[in-house]
This record gives structure tokens, C-alpha cells and sequence, in this order.
């Protein structure tokens, strides 16, 4: 908790940044509790199906804002998730919140990758790359636009850390899993070299429907791909 206390302290004021006010301690339990702003946030899985195509480009580029503010000072978020993703739709008002897996980033630093929620984990964390950087964030703030945009949730569902590379190869194909891995000098292990294959991307136009069309843009495909 120290870490997470230090870090809102370094981000306080930042755009889009939740506001750490205070901390309280029970005088019995000696639990610290950390008070934040209020925000009348509505549950994603209920805000998401209202949204039009500029609501998913204004809340993105509000969270972009945010981290941009956060990568700048040094600091990986390691958990960005629309539940982490707090929004007041009724005054557009959005802030990121969660900050106990943050971490100060130092090149060249081993991170640990048990961090972020399973189906927003970047694939460095899943073949235990641990020099990993700023870049986790954005693979997890891609899925959680693919969410909005294709009213899909989550973009990525393995049942757990394994499958969760594969789904994720089943849709982005194995070619660049595989040139990630001889960049990096990785090695993937005995599960995945047995239930990988040789899959070709998929385009992200095959996840259009009717009933997401409306959210769908060549500029938004195109800043998913950059993801």
C-alpha cells in the first residue's frame, strides 16, 4: 500500500488521475483506508451498450490523456481494465483508478508478470517476458476499446494464463508471436508449444456486426492495430 500511497501522491492532479484526499486508520484494526473523489461512475457492462462511436473516441482519449501523464513521470499502470476505468457519463467526466500495481519504470529492470487481469495481460507477460515496458498499458487499453467498440466482453476469454495466449494468437495470428519471441530470445513453454498452431491473423472487420457497425471506423481499426 505504501507503493500505491507514493505513487497518487506523485500523480495527484495529473489529467484523468483518480485524487488520493486522505488516509484514515481504524484505531482497533489499525486498517488504513484511502479516501478518494467521488465519482458516479455506471458499471461498464451497463455504460458500454449505450455508447456511439464519439463516446468511444472521447473516453479513449481521455484515458490516453491519463497515461500519457502517468508513462511521463515514470510510472506503468499494470492494470488498466474497464473496471479500472471509472466514468461519469452524465458530466463525461473519466478517471483511472487502481494504482496498486503500478510501478516505477527503470530500462533494463526485471518486472514481475504476475500483474493485470487476465484477459487485458499483454502477451510479454504471458511467455514471462519480464522486461517488459510502458507498452503493457496499451495492449490492455486496446482490449478494452475492442470491448466498447465490438460490444465484445472481454475481446480475449482463456480460462486461465495459458489459454489466454492462445485465444489471443487465435485472433492476432502466430507470425507475430513468433518474431516477438526471436527478438526477444524467448521461449514459450511445454503447453503452448503442444496447443499453439499455425494461425493466421484474423482481420478485425470479421468482428463487425450489425450491431456494432455504427462503432466501428477505419480510424478506429486502425489505432486498435497500433495497440
Amino acid at each position: 500500500m505504501q507503493r500505491e500511497i507514493k505513487i497518487l501522491q506523485t500523480l495527484y492532479g495529473g489529467k484523468n488521475i483518480i485524487k488520493l484526499y486522505d488516509m484514515a486508520q481504524d484505531d482497533v484494526s489499525e486498517v488504513t483506508a484511502l479516501v478518494f473523489e467521488r465519482v458516479n461512475h455506471t458499471d461498464h457492462k451497463v455504460l458500454y451498450k449505450q455508447f456511439k462511436d464519439f463516446d468511444i473516441r472521447y473516453y479513449i482519449y481521455e484515458v490516453l490523456l491519463g497515461l500519457d501523464y502517468c508513462h511521463s513521470l515514470g510510472i506503468m499502470h499494470r492494470d488498466i481494465k474497464p473496471h479500472n476505468i471509472m466514468i461519469d457519463h452524465e458530466q463525461r467526466q473519466l478517471r483511472i483508478i487502481d494504482w496498486g500495481l503500478a510501478e516505477y519504470y527503470i530500462p533494463g529492470k526485471e518486472y514481475n508478470v504476475r500483474v493485470a487481469s487476465r484477459y487485458y495481460k499483454g502477451p510479454e507477460l504471458l511467455v514471462d517476458d519480464r522486461l517488459y515496458n510502458y507498452s503493457l498499458d496499451m495492449w490492455s487499453l486496446g482490449c478494452t476499446m475492442a470491448n466498447m467498440m465490438f460490444q465484445r466482453d472481454p475481446m480475449f476469454k482463456g480460462v486461465d494464463n495459458d489459454d489466454q495466449l492462445i485465444k489471443i494468437v487465435e485472433i492476432c495470428g502466430i507470425d507475430g508471436l513468433m518474431d516477438y519471441l526471436k527478438t526477444y530470445k524467448l521461449e514459450i513453454n511445454r503447453y503452448h508449444q503442444k496447443h499453439l498452431k499455425n494461425w493466421e491473423k484474423v482481420s478485425w472487420e470479421e468482428f463487425i456486426t450489425k450491431k456494432n457497425k455504427h462503432l466501428v471506423t477505419k480510424e478506429a481499426l486502425d489505432f486498435l492495430e497500433k495497440c
